[in-house]
């Protein structure tokens, strides 16, 4: 039998710290060479696009596919499907929504919890939608926040993200005009846009007093979110996968210009296991593209913690194995 997870059903099973923790332990079984990532596959067709990404954990003993289209005149939709490594069994279908907030904010969290900050930490957001709301909450997660600014081009969302968020974390959220506002003078800053264009929403001559940037709102390679400097100017550049040195714009970009050498280059795995050592000074920049990875870490503990529950929807094996 296999588990149909609706996003219903994991309202509230996970909270950011799980996702943190999960993350940071898949990268653990990364960095010992315990799993397999694939590169994001793309396909467009008329009017909209798929991605398709897979992933396998041998330490834990699953693997799990992550697709997601959207159809022009419609948002994205997203499902996950877990395996058991042993025999290849679906075990389960999952609304993959939530766990792409999840798992976005939480990278950033991993990431943040191998930065010291000196003094208080202030925090710049540009954008206020769920991934902006998923990296304050990360950020939030694994720092003590003194006070964030956001900024979104629509004044009613920066108001509403700014009012809600502040209720939700216990510090001020302040909404500010403008994209420079919102990061001059801040320490930790992260980039969660919905900008598709050729035009940065974020310039390194602005971040000043920036040590830990994380962007994670543009994970195509013809966008750019941040500008070259950004990375130019940063002493390390995270990523949690190298495939994003040629999905994303803003690395792609980094590379043509001959700042990101590789000794400048690691990965969130590398972080982790001890292999880069984070520089106590200096900016540190993380680009996210996303791996199934993440979502196969929050798939298994979403399916080990419902699977016995009452309610959660079951289906007959969902293939049929075909004798060898």
């Amino acid at each position: 039998m296999a588990l149909l997870l609706s996003y219903e059903n994991m309202q509230g099973v996970l909270d950011m710290r799980d996702a943190v923790d999960l993350l940071e332990q898949a990268a653990h079984h990364e960095f010992a060479g315990q799993t397999v990532v694939s590169p994001r596959l793309n396909s467009n067709f008329e009017d909209g696009w798929m991605r398709i990404l897979f992933a396998a954990d041998h330490a834990a003993g699953y693997a799990a596919t992550k697709a997601y289209h959207r159809v022009a005149g419609s948002g994205v939709r997203y499902i996950v499907t877990l395996y058991r490594l042993a025999d290849g069994e679906p075990l389960a279908l999952l609304d993959g929504r939530l766990i792409t907030d999840l798992r976005t904010g939480a990278a950033s969290g991993v990431v943040a919890r191998q930065v010291a900050i000196k003094g208080p930490v202030n925090v710049g957001i540009i954008g206020a939608g769920n991934q902006a709301r998923a990296q304050l909450q990360s950020l939030a997660a694994v720092h003590d926040i003194q006070s964030a600014t956001v900024f979104s081009p629509t004044p009613a969302r920066r108001e509403t993200f700014a009012r809600e968020m502040s209720a939700e974390l216990g510090f001020t959220v302040t909404a500010v005009e403008s994209a420079e506002r919102a990061v001059r003078g801040m320490n930790v800053v992260a980039t969660a846009s919905s900008a598709q264009g050729g035009e940065p929403v974020l310039l390194g001559a602005w971040l000043d007093e920036c040590r830990l940037l994380c962007a994670v709102g543009n994970t195509r390679p013809q966008f750019m979110e941040a500008d070259v400097a950004c990375f130019a100017d940063a002493a390390l550049v995270v990523m949690d996968t190298p495939n994003a040195l040629t999905e994303t714009g803003e690395l792609k970009e980094a590379v043509a210009a001959g700042v990101l050498p590789e000794h400048k280059q690691a990965t969130v795995a590398q972080v982790v296991g001890g292999a880069h050592v984070v520089p106590a000074d200096g900016r540190i920049a993380f680009k996210s593209a996303g791996t199934a990875l993440q979502d196969l870490a929050l798939a298994v503990r979403y399916y080990e913690l419902l699977r016995e529950q009452p309610g959660v929807l079951q289906a007959p094996a969902l293939t049929s194995l075909r004798a060898k």
